[in-house]
């Protein structure tokens, strides 16, 4: 049974920083792409970026890139998304989701694409 765990949330002053863990179980995510998503209250789900976990390569949405990084630990099967330069626009439910990959592929951007998904962490940048 796949279960991605969010954590690392919280209350941070714009300028800040967080650092978002996703501890991934169930299986082997090595051949397996793994997302963060936003959703802001009245929003839609957005794609903030990904990695792929075998490969290392990452894409970043156009508002986060240059502050934002993806990085894998493979001892202890977990994503992280550390956050720098927080901005009160970066306030929402933060997800962690992963799906099959296919060889270096990174692109994945629409929620659709994603199979599994974890319960979210809240992130609220004040200013």
């Amino acid at each position: 049974q796949v279960q991605l765990v969010e954590s690392g949330g919280g209350l941070v002053q714009a300028g800040g920083s967080l650092r978002l863990s996703c501890a991934a179980s169930g299986r082997t995510f090595t051949s397996y792409v793994m997302g963060w998503f936003r959703q802001a209250p009245g929003k839609e789900r957005e794609f903030v970026g990904a990695i792929n976990w075998s490969a290392g390569n990452t894409n970043y949405a156009d508002s986060v890139r240059g502050r934002f990084t993806i990085s894998r630990d493979n001892a202890k099967n977990t994503v992280y998304l550390q956050m720098n330069s927080l901005k009160p626009e970066d306030t929402a439910v933060y997800y962690c989701a992963a799906r099959k990959a296919y060889s270096t592929r990174v692109y994945y951007y629409s929620s659709s694409e994603y199979t599994y998904w974890g319960q979210g962490t809240q992130v609220t940048v004040s200013s």
